[in-house]
């Protein structure tokens, strides 16, 4: 049960972390200061945050021109659906084991 709670709140934060970075990003490219690398939005992406960074991509019109967020991000968010759905198909077969 707490493995389950730690996890709906790293998923939570690195999400609200994906949405937070393409704002602030956004807001730095506007004021021409320095911006966050894109391996670190990405990255993000990577370890879960991949709805959070689509919605921020999407809610601050960020990133939609650039090939690699406009169909790299929904790759990735497929890519981790995908190993959701195969991990819970293996942890029901090892159940019946």
């Amino acid at each position: 049960m707490l493995a389950r709670i730690i996890l709906v709140v790293y998923i939570i934060f690195i999400n609200f972390l994906g949405i937070a970075s393409m704002a602030s990003d956004k807001i730095r490219a506007m004021e021409h200061r320095f911006r966050i690398p894109e391996s670190v939005l990405l990255t993000i992406a990577v370890i879960g945050g991949s709805p959070g960074s689509i919605a921020g991509m999407l809610l601050f019109h960020h990133k939609t021109r650039r090939a690699k967020f406009r169909f790299g991000l929904p790759v990735i968010l497929l890519v981790q659906i995908g190993l959701v759905i195969l991990l819970r198909r293996l942890m029901v077969s090892i159940e019946f084991l």
